[in-house]
């Protein structure tokens, strides 16, 4: 690694409905892969009809602060969470955030109300302009909600729009909301994640692309998180270092972490 202080906050284990590695088995692989800190962050998507978010969340969290203290002193370990579609389930989240005291809150949107995620969609048989302005509406709605460290993977449908259904999509049209979300991210001093994944699973940009990382630095924007949205413990920091190289392409001398829900500026070094 080119850089001495790789932090992978993006991560799931196999708590996530998705994940395929323990916690233990991630850190491991953080280390093995050139990391010095992991945030574990499995899903929590809590409009899930299926899933029983009580017991998730206490099993996860107990399993999250096992592998904090298995790794106290050979790798900082945060208990994370990626937060999926709370705006649609208010109450039960903010019930939840309030219990458990985690290091660092990912808000993202997965799926918009009562459909299914955009990973199962068939774009050939929907009006995707339609379709995106509903999606950063809530995109919009999660950054003014406020109870979300950092917003995650902002421009997630076009993994599968683009990578998948190769449709083309022109991002300014969506630049006024888009805007409207990075002011409510910069007012509020939370952060935008810049997610590494698509650089390797469907071979996109980033997620959101470097001219809109840029575009939030240059509106004032501070904390930029980097993660690799990683599922399996080989990819744990894979590309982390590219997303080092944009943000400091971007005018960016720090990345963020979150430790007990406050940030954190670490140096791009």
């Amino acid at each position: 690694m080119k850089y001495e202080n790789i932090i992978d906050t993006h991560t799931h284990s196999i708590n996530s409905f998705d994940g395929n590695h323990s916690c233990i088995e991630l850190c491991d692989y953080c280390i093995k892969n050139g990391g010095i800190g992991i945030a574990i962050t499995d899903h929590l998507d809590i409009d899930d009809p299926e899933l029983n978010v009580n017991e998730f969340t206490a099993e996860q969290f107990v399993d999250t602060l096992n592998a904090k203290n298995n790794f106290k002193g050979k790798l900082a370990v945060l208990q994370g969470i990626e937060l999926g579609q709370g705006i649609f389930r208010k109450e039960l989240s903010e019930k939840i955030l309030d219990e458990y005291k985690y290091d660092y809150v990912l808000g993202a949107i997965h799926n918009l109300d009562n459909m299914k995620d955009f990973y199962f969609l068939d774009y050939t048989e929907l009006d995707v302009d339609a379709l995106l302005n509903s999606y950063f509406k809530a995109e919009l709605e999660l950054a003014e909600w406020n109870m979300t460290d950092s917003l995650a993977h902002l421009t997630y449908p076009l993994r599968y729009i683009v990578g998948k259904y190769n449709i083309k999509v022109d991002l300014s049209k969506y630049s006024e909301i888009i805007d409207a979300i990075f002011e409510t991210l910069i007012y509020n001093k939370k952060a935008l994640e810049l997610n590494v994944s698509s650089l390797f699973n469907y071979h996109l940009d980033t997620m959101p692309p470097k001219d809109l990382i840029k575009r939030f630095k240059d509106m004032g924007g501070k904390y930029v998180t980097v993660g690799s949205d990683s599922h399996y413990k080989e990819k744990v920091c894979l590309g982390i270092d590219k997303g080092y190289d944009i943000l400091r392409e971007c005018g960016f001398e720090h990345f963020t972490i979150f430790v007990g829900r406050e940030p954190w500026l670490m140096p791009l070094r």
